[in-house]
């Protein structure tokens, strides 16, 4: 009795001081892009007519332990236990040792893209023009471009070949071989701010000249100068969405929804609970996220009659759906509306859903 007593102890003080390599996902806020946060619209729009809205068209998210916590195994042994939580290797949240800061600042910036690209399939769809170009989004450190571009520079050519997409520029740089010269036409990020701050049309374009490196991350050699490129918007009126301390990209779709409601005469809606998630890209494309049964759970748990789900999310998410919650597969912005148009109508029987 006694040595067993102790065992049982020296499992329990193991189960609470030992680490384990585990990190745990629950159900995080979610928030009615239609309404207010914190006491603000959450879409604020300037310079365009907008209409009253009515019901919930809500951006769903999840929370996650941090970086620097280890959980202990009788943490994890709950969290796997739990139903509405989720216990995945800590290596899943912060690949490569990437620390809280390092996710924080990735995080911040898709999130940042996803609204840029919400308000881009938005005006599409409405048929509102957008002027776009692309940009340098990144230069990696101690890399050929380091010092001679800028994030935000535009750029017009490569060898003189113009770009229009970003995959443009990837596809004329590994036209050469590493060590080779590559010129770059680029317009100066100040001088493009100045140029839309002052509505007219950039000037001083210049030529960059660097020397390429090799990039072995395929597996095969090719040439790169150190950047990664992106698209940017000019918008004929002012959109701006506030809402804090969220991040990552699967807010797109909710968002782009929530602007074309603003934007058009009626309800989405027609005053239903709709929450939802997933990626969304300039043409509209609707993309997986992760942490879908989390959402599903926070959504149901405020309220939510209906959640737009991702194409490739719904085989997941229709293994443990919430009582009372219908999942709606969409795989595009449009797909949404038509749902949208359905579920105000009350004719939802040939609703794409999940598991059907």
């Amino acid at each position: 009795m006694l040595a067993s007593t102790l065992m049982l102890i020296a499992l329990l003080c193991a189960g609470v001081f030992i680490p384990v390599p585990y990190s745990e996902m629950s159900p995080g806020p979610t928030v009615n892009t239609l309404g207010d946060h914190d006491g603000e619209p959450v879409l604020q729009i300037a310079g365009r007519k907008t209409y009253a809205t009515s019901g919930h068209l809500n951006m769903t998210t999840v929370r996650v332990t941090s970086a620097d916590y280890r959980m202990n195994l009788v943490e994890a042994v709950y969290g796997w236990l739990a139903h509405d939580n989720k216990v995945v290797p800590h290596e899943t949240l912060y690949p490569d040792g990437k620390t809280e800061e390092q996710s924080t600042q990735e995080n911040a910036e898709e999130f940042s893209q996803s609204q840029e690209s919400a308000k881009v399939a938005a005006l599409k769809q409405l048929d509102v023009p957008v002027k776009s170009w692309v940009i340098v989004s990144t230069v990696v450190k101690g890399s050929p471009a380091e010092g001679k571009l800028h994030a935000g520079d535009v750029i017009k050519a490569v060898d003189g070949t113009a770009v229009k997409e970003p995959a443009d520029v990837a596809k004329l740089v590994t036209r050469h071989r590493p060590g080779q010269q590559v010129r770059f036409t680029i317009v100066p990020a100040k001088e493009q701010a100045a140029a839309e701050k002052e509505k007219r049309t950039p000037t001083g374009a210049q030529d960059v000249t660097m020397t390429t490196t090799t990039s072995d991350d395929t597996g095969e050699k090719r040439a790169i100068v150190g950047i990664s490129a992106g698209t940017d918007h000019t918008f004929p009126f002012t959109i701006d969405i506030k809402l804090a301390d969220v991040g990552g990209p699967s807010a797109g779709l909710m968002f782009a929804l929530g602007i074309y409601d603003k934007l058009t005469p009626g309800s989405l809606t027609g005053g239903t609970f709709v929450a939802g998630t997933g990626t969304i890209d300039d043409a509209g494309k609707v993309g997986p996220i992760g942490g879908i049964e989390m959402k599903t759970v926070g959504a149901r748990a405020k309220g939510a009659q209906y959640f737009l789900t991702p194409a490739d999310n719904c085989a997941a998410a229709a293994k443990d759906t919430p009582d009372g919650l219908t999942l709606v597969k969409v795989g595009t912005i449009k797909d949404a509306l038509g749902a949208l148009k359905d579920i105000r109508s009350g004719d939802t029987a040939d609703l794409p859903k999940c598991g059907k």
